[in-house]
């Protein structure tokens, strides 16, 4: 992901796309990489179908992991993000546009339940 974003940015610093604003961020910002769906949730959720070691797969699915500022981060927390938008100030505060973060979820959701039929599929 991170030599993805070098090679967009061109000039040795890494360029990213927020998954919840749809902003640019370059290497410098205050970004973090982000799971869209916890490792916490996807672990409650598979924990009786899969192993440890596989559901960590799950979790880091490209598609579930992303770039988000740090702020938007740190203030989501292990929420999920439809309880975390439900708050219109988290949106208004963080610049949120629900149309990019709705989109984001849709593909986490998307590429969590590809690779866990993946998975299930190697046994």
């Amino acid at each position: 992901m991170h030599q993805q974003a070098l090679t967009r940015g061109g000039d040795g610093v890494a360029l990213y796309t927020d998954c919840y604003t749809g902003e640019t961020l370059r290497g410098g910002d205050r970004y973090d990489y982000e799971h869209i769906r916890s490792s916490e949730s996807i672990f409650m959720m598979y924990r009786d179908r899969l192993t440890n070691t596989e559901i960590a797969e799950v979790v880091n699915c490209p598609e579930n992991v992303a770039v988000t500022l740090r702020t938007i981060n740190q203030s989501k927390g292990k929420m999920r993000m439809e309880a975390w938008m439900a708050n219109s100030t988290n949106i208004s505060n963080h610049n949120i546009n629900a149309t990019i973060a709705k989109s984001a979820i849709s593909n986490a959701d998307l590429g969590i339940q590809n690779k866990v039929e993946e998975i299930l599929s190697r046994r």
